[in-house]
């Protein structure tokens, strides 16, 4: 698969699984994302997916890598749409 088609899902689930935040923009925690079926599915590498997402400012994190249980509770904002 191409990144740019990876992010596009990747914004997709986002939308799918997250709900508007405090000033407006989707938010998910990285631990209902990890854990999700299709997200599972879908993604080969999701950590690797969300930091090319981060690089292209699709969205925004804390921190440079997430990591499972480490992580769970961190917010991916959706920055466009």
């Amino acid at each position: 698969m191409n990144v740019d088609h990876e992010i596009t899902l990747l914004v997709e689930e986002i939308r799918r699984l997250g709900a508007p935040n405090a000033d407006g923009k989707i938010s998910v925690k990285f631990g209902v994302l990890f854990s999700d079926d299709k997200c599972a599915n879908l993604f080969e590498a999701l950590v690797g997916t969300l930091k090319a997402a981060k690089r292209k400012k699709v969205i925004t994190f804390d921190g440079e890598l997430l990591l499972q249980g480490v992580h769970d509770n961190v917010d991916v904002i959706l920055l466009q749409d």
